[in-house]
């Protein structure tokens, strides 16, 4: 069992993870930017760390930042929430290269779930029922005729 955690995001998201921590004796570590020191997500956590400036992409998008905070923390692992890096297979190998547990799928089923297509046929393949439908995309000289044919 885990003992400690980073949440890589902020909001609602942070706050479930950071409430179910609780109640498994998790020990929760926050990040937070400029503009979310005062957050819910940051009070209700054992722990804060600052990563940058209020854009995301100066904060929540700087995946050194978040493995940097986790380190400095003593966290364990680290569970990226949805949206900002949760979808980055990059950031997920990152992760575990700095000796760290990544709380997600690995970088190889991200990256595979990433391509529509690919995504499509492990769905089926695993007998998830999926919609009809075109397995590969049109080649873009095909697809723009096929487009104003539609418009017409």
């Amino acid at each position: 069992m885990l003992k400690s955690l980073l949440i890589a995001n902020r909001g609602e998201i942070a706050c479930r993870i950071i409430e179910t921590c609780k109640r498994l004796g998790v020990r929760t570590v926050a990040v937070y930017s400029d503009a979310d020191v005062y957050a819910r997500h940051v009070a209700m956590a054992d722990e804060a760390v600052h990563i940058g400036a209020s854009p995301a992409t100066e904060s929540y998008l700087q995946a050194g930042r978040i493995i940097e905070a986790a380190k400095a923390a003593g966290a364990e692992a680290i569970h990226p929430g949805y949206g900002f890096l949760s979808e980055n297979a990059d950031f997920a190998e990152a992760v575990a290269k700095a000796g760290l547990i990544w709380v997600g799928p690995t970088a190889a089923t991200i990256r595979s779930m990433g391509l529509k297509d690919e995504a499509k046929r492990i769905a089926e393949e695993a007998g998830v029922p999926v919609l009809p439908g075109r397995r590969r995309m049109l080649p873009r000289s095909k697809a723009k005729p096929s487009a104003s044919a539609i418009r017409s």
